[in-house]
């Protein structure tokens, strides 16, 4: 061997044509069990990217964030753990959580969109730069109005608020003894230190 990567698993140049995966193929290729079970994926501007395999802090707090928040939610969201969301032709992220209207349910022809939701939560360890970079540009893009990431390593919860253009006008970061309450849901309050106990 001489140390360089073998042509198969050499990343292809930038200026290399790349044909788009459209949300509509990404749907028929899981119909036709195209992705095994195990191997989780996204559709991301077109693009297929594996899914980091969920460690064992990632799905404490995922489990944790649901136990809080089902029953402080009521009537008045649904919360979808999980479930792929449509944005647009080209990405179908699976955030960990989405809170949606109410009124999604009555008229579901599809898997949510951005204007069914009014928060997404997305848990991060490892992925926590591409949530913060890739992820956050997306969700601004489509017009999710609230985003929140749970910072793993450095025990906080990364708000943004108002989408423009790929970006978030409000970032904050939030510290265990602070309480969260998003902005289309006023007087559910979250406190940090729950969801990050």
């Amino acid at each position: 061997m001489d140390g360089h990567a073998s042509p198969r698993n050499a990343p292809l140049p930038g200026w290399v044509p790349r044909l788009p995966i459209s949300v509509d193929d990404y749907y028929r290729m899981a119909e036709a069990g195209m992705f095994p079970h195990e191997r989780r994926v996204e559709l991301i501007e077109g693009e297929l990217i594996a899914m980091s395999p969920m460690g064992v802090r990632d799905a404490h707090r995922i489990m944790r964030i649901n136990h809080l928040l089902v029953p402080a939610l009521g009537d008045r969201a649904v919360l979808a753990p999980q479930v792929t969301a449509r944005m647009g032709d080209f990405s179908a992220p699976e955030p960990d959580f989405m809170l949606v209207r109410p009124s999604y349910l009555q008229d579901a022809k599809s898997v949510p969109q951005p204007g069914d939701m009014l928060l997404v939560i997305e848990v991060s360890d490892s992925t926590l730069r591409y949530d913060r970079t890739v992820k956050a540009r997306r969700y601004a893009r489509h017009g999710v109005p609230e985003y929140w990431i749970v910072d793993v390593r450095d025990n906080a919860v990364i708000v943004h608020r108002e989408p423009k253009d790929e970006t978030y006008a409000v970032v904050r970061q939030a510290a265990p003894g602070d309480v969260l309450e998003p902005a289309l849901l006023p007087g559910l309050r979250v406190a940090v230190a729950d969801i990050l106990a």
